[in-house]
C-alpha cells in the first residue's frame, strides 16, 4: 500500500512539475495569428470574458492558463477597455502588457492644406471610429461648441494628420486642429518681419490662405506673398482669382467668366480693395510663414505657366505680354 502511495506521489509530483515547466514557458508562447487581429475590450468587461473572446479569435489556445496568468500576474483587474490591434509574432506576455498599458489602436484623419472647412467636416463624417457629435449642426453651432461663438470657421483649423482612438468625437478632433492653428499662428506672428501691412494675426491668416490657394510650390509662396504685400502698400487691388471663386460659392462650375470678375461679392478682390473679410481656406505652416515673411522685390504681377509655376512681372505691360504668351500656348495644346 505504501508502495502504491509512493508511486502516486511520484506520478503527481512529475505531473505537477511537467505542468509547471509548461506553464513557466506559457507567457512567452507566441499567439496564433499570422496577421494583425483587431478586437475590442468593452467597458466593464471582465478578464474571463476577455480570455474567451481571445480564444474565439484564435489568439489564445489555452484560455484557462490565460486566465490563470492574468490573475497570477496581477493583470486581471488592470485591463483597460478600448480597441486593440494585435500584431503577429507577439507573445502572451506582450499581449497582456498591451492590455494593461492600454495601448489601444490608433486611427488617423488628415486635413489637407488648402481645404475649406466644409471639406474638413466631410472628412470627419467618413471616419466610422469617431463619435459623430456634429451631424446636423451648422457651422455657427460648431464654433459655439468649440468655445468660439461668432467666429467664421474658414481658415481657423490647422491642416495636419490627427490621431485618435475609437470612440473619440469629431468635435474633439476639430478642437485640436483649432488650438493647433492658434499656436502656429501666434508663434509665427511673434517672429514676423517688420513693416508688414497686417494689423492682426487674423489678417495674416487671410493672406496666408490666399497664398496657399495661389500656388502649391513651396519656393513660390514667399514671392507671391511679396507681390500681394506690395500691391496693398501701393493701394492696388489684389485681383486674385481664388478669392473670387470662394465668393461664388456653389455657383462656381470650374471656370471664371469675365462677368464673375465684375460681380460684387465681399470676396471679389477685383472690385473691392484690401483683404477679403475672412480666410478662403486652411493654410499650412509654409503659407503662414510666407505671409509673415514676404520676399522683397519689385514684382507686382504674376501669371501661371500652366505647369504649377508662375512668371512674375514688374509692370502691367510686361504682365500682359506674358498673359498673351501663355494664353496662346494653351490654345495650341
Amino acid at each position: 500500500m505504501s508502495r502504491l502511495i509512493g508511486l502516486v506521489f511520484i506520478s503527481a509530483s512529475f505531473l505537477i512539475g511537467w505542468l509547471w515547466m509548461d506553464y513557466r514557458d506559457y507567457p512567452d508562447t507566441l499567439l496564433g495569428n499570422a496577421s494583425p487581429v483587431v478586437f475590442e475590450v468593452g467597458k466593464g468587461q471582465g478578464y474571463s470574458a476577455v480570455a474567451d473572446q481571445l480564444a474565439g479569435l484564435g489568439l489564445v489556445r489555452k484560455p484557462r492558463w490565460f486566465r490563470y496568468y492574468l490573475v497570477s500576474s496581477g493583470a486581471a483587474a488592470r485591463i483597460k477597455y478600448g480597441e486593440y490591434e494585435v500584431p503577429p509574432a507577439i507573445t502572451v506576455r506582450d499581449l497582456v502588457s498591451m492590455l494593461v498599458a492600454g495601448k489601444v489602436r490608433q486611427h488617423a484623419v488628415t486635413f489637407v492644406e488648402g481645404w475649406r472647412f466644409r471639406q474638413m467636416r466631410e472628412r470627419l463624417q467618413q471616419e466610422p471610429g469617431l463619435e459623430q457629435q456634429l451631424a446636423g449642426k451648422s457651422d455657427a453651432e460648431v464654433m459655439t461648441l468649440l468655445g468660439a461663438p461668432g467666429q467664421h470657421p474658414e481658415g481657423l483649423f490647422y491642416p495636419d494628420t490627427y490621431f485618435y482612438t475609437k470612440g473619440m468625437s469629431d468635435l474633439a478632433i476639430l478642437g485640436r486642429a483649432y488650438r493647433r492653428m492658434q499656436t502656429v499662428l501666434d508663434e509665427e506672428w511673434r517672429g514676423r518681419a517688420e513693416g508688414l501691412p497686417w494689423l492682426t494675426p487674423y489678417q495674416a491668416l487671410i493672406m496666408a490662405s490666399i497664398v496657399e490657394k495661389e500656388t502649391g510650390r513651396p519656393e513660390e509662396r514667399a514671392r507671391i506673398a511679396g507681390v500681394f504685400t506690395r500691391r496693398l502698400a501701393q493701394g492696388m487691388l489684389l485681383q486674385t482669382d481664388p478669392t473670387v471663386i470662394y465668393g461664388m460659392g456653389d455657383s462656381f462650375m470650374g471656370d471664371i467668366r469675365r462677368a464673375d470678375l465684375v460681380q460684387d461679392t465681399p470676396y471679389n478682390t477685383y472690385v473691392r480693395p484690401g483683404l477679403p473679410p475672412t480666410p478662403i481656406a486652411c493654410p499650412g505652416a509654409q503659407a503662414i510663414h510666407a505671409a509673415l515673411h514676404p520676399e522683397p522685390g519689385d514684382s507686382l504681377y504674376f501669371v501661371s505657366r500652366g505647369d504649377g509655376t508662375h512668371v512674375f512681372s514688374r509692370s502691367l505691360d510686361e504682365h500682359r505680354h506674358f498673359v498673351e504668351q501663355f494664353q496662346k500656348a494653351r490654345k495650341h495644346e
